[in-house]
């Protein structure tokens, strides 16, 4: 076995040997190895990402994948308990690395090369009765809501992209793969395939074109029945300690429920202590948590 980086952009039959892969670990583990941004990566080469494929002859084993920050890696089933990991783990070098699911052997691995965890990330789920009771949105004075395709109407595309990305980097400051969007991410964002454009929900000042918030909500087709997801929610500084933040989570959750959502997700860092409470509040709970483990 070797590990070999591998443009797999360039290199479609061990891209989709990758995606085999990842598809197998995923059934095993019961959680995806790989986070949407790297998926997308093995075939966008706009993202830059570097992959290292643990090979055996043409055989796939393992895959590697960074973004510059961070990784994410994963070793097929059928070849776990061989090393192949703790190759990739040290192949990665002192980076940052994902752990979806925060597994028991992922742990082993990571806290047998000395790295700590060092982020948390939860993923929430409310469903039936309370997420019904969750979703009644009534529009607060002063404010007007419109989906995507409505307000570009409206406003121009123009004018609410620029408002958009004006409060998601606002919102997002601090967010290591959120925060500093320009118009390339953002439309970058609304080519993968699930992107529907009525999914994107606006709370806007009444009769002007100024922007106080978007939900952005997307919806996974991927499981039987479908469900939703608080994808991203952001207030415009302007509008923040004026009891939006409310209204807006509920205009998301309604959209969904009306197209038939049982269930809805969304993810939140475990360190952010108010967000966690309001979503507990709200009915949400606890299904799932990804990890960071960093070296010291």
């Amino acid at each position: 076995m070797t590990i070999q980086p591998i443009d797999l952009t360039a290199d479609p039959v061990r891209a989709a040997a990758v995606r085999t892969l990842l598809a197998d670990a995923a059934r095993v583990d019961g959680v995806d190895p790989f986070s949407e941004q790297f998926l997308l990566g093995l075939d966008d080469a706009r993202r830059g990402h570097r992959h290292l494929v643990a090979l055996d002859g043409d055989e796939v084993q393992g895959i590697a994948a960074g973004d510059g920050s961070s990784w994410e890696l994963t070793v097929a089933p059928a070849h776990r308990r061989r090393g192949i990991g703790t190759a990739l783990l040290e192949a990665v070098g002192g980076d940052d690395v994902w752990a979806h699911g925060n597994l028991p052997a992922a742990r082993a691995l990571a806290q047998g090369q000395g790295r700590e965890m060092t982020r948390r990330l939860l993923v929430m789920a409310v469903e039936g009765d309370a997420l019904r009771a969750a979703a009644g949105f009534t529009a607060p004075e002063g404010v007007e809501a419109l989906d995507l395709p409505t307000a570009v109407e409206r406003h121009g595309r123009d004018v609410v992209e620029e408002a958009w990305l004006e409060a998601n980097n606002d919102a997002f400051s601090w967010h290591p793969e959120q925060g500093g969007w320009d118009r390339e991410r953002l439309t970058r964002a609304q080519e993968v395939d699930w992107f529907a454009a009525e999914d994107v929900l606006f709370l806007w000042a009444e009769g002007e074109p100024e922007l106080a918030g978007f939900h952005w909500t997307k919806w996974h087709t991927e499981e039987d029945p479908a469900f939703g997801e608080v994808y991203v929610v952001g207030l415009a500084s302007g509008y923040r300690g004026r009891g939006l933040g409310g209204p807006l989570l509920q205009l998301g959750l309604e959209h969904m429920v009306s197209k038939g959502a049982g269930k809805v997700i969304l993810y939140v860092e475990a360190d952010n202590a108010p967000a966690v409470k309001v979503y507990e509040d709200l009915g949400f709970h606890v299904s799932e948590e990804h990890v960071v483990w960093s070296l010291g």
